[in-house]
């Protein structure tokens, strides 16, 4: 903003931004003061409504560099050529606080990145976990009202958490992920990301790939452990926010060594697991991890609100070469993200700055609105038209995908090895001694605040089929905590 006087949002100048106008001395404050009300109208609507998840979260801009030839998977022109750079921005949140929420909880991070490409934006919406508590997005309402406010008690109530997570046992692999010493990472820098859906890729010759992204933090990781994490949430409810802000303006900027793992599309059918179930990963040895590309954060956002809080991302923002596939979460998403967005920010939002392709532009046939900026001017909003308005290119952005049988409510089609406890348990294993002792105790503690038996007992008996010493272990720990 350039220096100068005060003015209106109209632009007239200002006289006295100290003193409202009143009737005399000391009189009533007069309505003909229009500087006073135009302020209080501004302040009693500056803000949006806040995200029903992934409210609290910290963002920055930085550049993504191709690092390995992916060409003969996917015909994305950001991913085209190695040494080429793709700017970005990427959002960090937690799921379950509010906007006022402290950083430092046990609980998963958004890790949203917006690629500005060539093509238009790419928005990738992951987590700091590969996996979900869910696998169809029609229980997603029902498991984010069990993590929010009790609508009697007003409080996050241990008998809704673990009563669903108990009769939803899907849940099991991430709720051990969670409760692990990966649930509070130590700041947004030293944790890894990932895209936890399958996606699509698909190169010029129109063959297609299931692929899943991977995102591992070069500053290595680092956890906080649940008593480390009480006393900074208390000390310092910014931690996160600050500890990335601070580590840019030092010039320490933070990057992730960004990797896929392929699947042939033809594989997937016969695959011995669903590799559609979001609440699973890929074993690496079935699908090794390619390095494709490093992600650098280098510049901080200037206005939190209007960056930040304002900034919109999308599953469904796909560009050429990129496309969805049949994860029953991932295609739920696909619609929710920019429904919330529209009701949040505006129908518009995709005008705002952080929101707009940098490289291209967005050539629609969309007009008016609320903040509407007449970017059209007088031009035809239709199509077809013979005014040289914008036209189809009638070449799809993905590979479309075969499917077979009748419509209607489907169970998530088996394979041969699908269970819900089998890599909550191979992840159980994987822990040394005092990683599990830590996890139990993290869980322990949790599910102590239940008030009901069967509830517990259901919760701790998903974690017994997961792992018999898993359910074990924290079956006495419960006990004991209850005395």
């Amino acid at each position: 903003m350039t220096q100068g006087p005060l003015t209106t949002e109209a632009g007239a100048p200002v006289a006295d931004n100290q003193n409202s106008e009143t009737a005399g001395v000391g009189g009533p404050v007069l309505v003909q003061d229009q500087l006073l009300l135009e302020k209080l109208a501004h302040f009693n609507r500056e803000r949006i409504p806040e995200r029903v998840v992934h409210a609290r979260g910290a963002g920055a801009y930085g550049t993504f560099t191709v690092t390995a030839d992916v060409t003969r998977y996917t015909r994305a022109k950001f991913l085209s050529e190695i040494g080429k750079e793709t700017e970005v921005f990427l959002r960090f949140s937690t799921v379950a606080g509010n906007l006022g929420a402290a950083d430092a909880v046990r609980d998963p991070r958004g890790f949203a990145v917006k690629f500005y490409t060539e093509e238009g934006n790419y928005d990738l919406v992951g987590n700091n976990t590969p996996v979900f508590f869910i696998r169809d997005a029609i229980k997603f309402p029902d498991f984010i009202h069990t993590q929010k406010r009790d609508p009697y008690t007003g409080s996050q109530e241990a008998d809704n958490v673990f009563d669903f997570w108990g009769l939803s046992p899907e849940s099991t692999h991430q709720v051990t992920w969670l409760f692990g010493d990966r649930g509070i990472p130590a700041s947004y820098r030293h944790m890894d990301g990932f895209g936890s859906h399958t996606f699509q890729w698909n190169n010029e010759a129109g063959e297609a790939f299931w692929v899943k992204y991977h995102f591992k933090t070069d500053q290595g990781i680092k956890n906080l452990t649940a008593e480390e994490a009480e006393i900074l949430a208390g000390k310092d409810p910014d931690s996160h926010q600050r500890d990335l802000r601070e580590a840019i303006e030092r010039g320490e900027f933070p990057s992730w060594t960004v990797y896929v793992q392929v699947m042939p599309a033809a594989e997937a059918a016969t695959y011995r697991f669903n590799p559609f179930d979001l609440t699973k990963v890929w074993p690496h040895a079935d699908y090794p991890l390619i390095e494709f590309g490093k992600l650098e954060l280098n510049r901080n956002p200037e206005n939190i609100f209007a960056e930040v809080e304002q900034s919109i991302f999308s599953p469904a923002h796909f560009v050429p070469g990129i496309g969805p596939s049949p994860d029953k979460m991932l295609q739920g998403r696909l619609f929710a993200y920019g429904d919330a967005h529209r009701y949040r920010v505006g129908i518009n939002a995709d005008h705002l700055p952080v929101n707009r392709p940098h490289a291209t532009e967005a050539r629609t046939h969309s007009r008016d609105g609320f903040l509407y900026d007449g970017r059209h001017k007088g031009a035809k909003n239709y199509e077809p038209n013979s005014f040289g308005g914008p036209f189809q290119t009638d070449r799809p952005l993905w590979q479309p995908t075969a499917v077979t049988g009748v419509t209607g409510e489907t169970v998530t089609p088996v394979h041969a090895e699908d269970n819900d406890f089998v890599q909550a348990g191979n992840l159980y294993r994987l822990m040394s001694e005092d990683e599990k002792e830590r996890l139990v105790k993290n869980l322990a503690n949790a599910i102590s605040g239940v008030t009901r038996d069967d509830i517990a007992d259901r919760a701790i008996n998903n974690f017994r089929q997961a792992d018999e010493d898993f359910g074990k272990r924290l079956e006495a720990a419960v006990q004991a905590l209850r005395g």
